[in-house]
């Protein structure tokens, strides 16, 4: 998992400054996100503010979740960390999908229809992948970091990396396409 890299010192701590790094920069692009579409709103009232304000909160609440994640390592208090894992990818994907659902609203004065189909296919690719992430994972018997391919339960959990992965990569992606809109 993603969480497996930093379970040990001194990686935890370098695991749990990085991701609560990342979630600061994440509050930052969501906050400036929200700021710019509220703007853009303003002449073309193409979503209420009020969607736009929960989209925020949504995203919030995933960087809470990181911090959660971050702060509570997976092999010391796995429940309190699985917690923080499932409300960081659960509201980010709700997060993408809702910023997605907004750029196609606002096209095509202030997005293109090829950047709300890439944001589009992201979510879409998220939200499949979220879904048996969290199937697998609930498979698992055990919480443990090192995995051999005979051992019970491996294929879940191979399964379930996978699509936490491909989760956590739509989300950096997804970000990505945000660069032309800040610039």
């Amino acid at each position: 998992y993603f969480s497996d890299t930093g379970t040990k010192p001194p990686e935890s701590g370098i695991f749990g400054f990085m991701i609560n790094i990342s979630a600061l920069l994440a509050v930052i692009t969501m906050y400036i996100r929200y700021l710019l579409v509220e703007k853009q709103n303003e002449s073309s009232h193409f979503v209420r503010s009020s969607c736009n304000m929960f989209s925020l909160c949504i995203g919030l609440m995933g960087c809470i979740g990181m911090g959660i994640v971050a702060t509570f390592q997976e092999l010391a208090v796995p429940s309190v960390h699985d917690i923080g894992a499932l409300v960081a990818f659960g509201s980010g994907v709700v997060y993408i999908t809702l910023q997605s659902i907004i750029s196609y609203k606002s096209c095509p004065q202030w997005n293109t229809y090829f950047v709300c189909h890439i944001r589009m296919a992201i979510s879409v690719i998220s939200c499949i992948a979220f879904i048996p992430m969290i199937v697998f994972a609930s498979q698992i018997s055990m919480t443990k970091i090192d995995w051999t391919p005979d051992e019970k339960d491996y294929t879940y959990h191979f399964l379930s990396a996978i699509c936490e992965w491909t989760v956590a990569f739509g989300f950096i992606f997804f970000f990505l396409t945000f660069i032309r809109d800040f610039q």
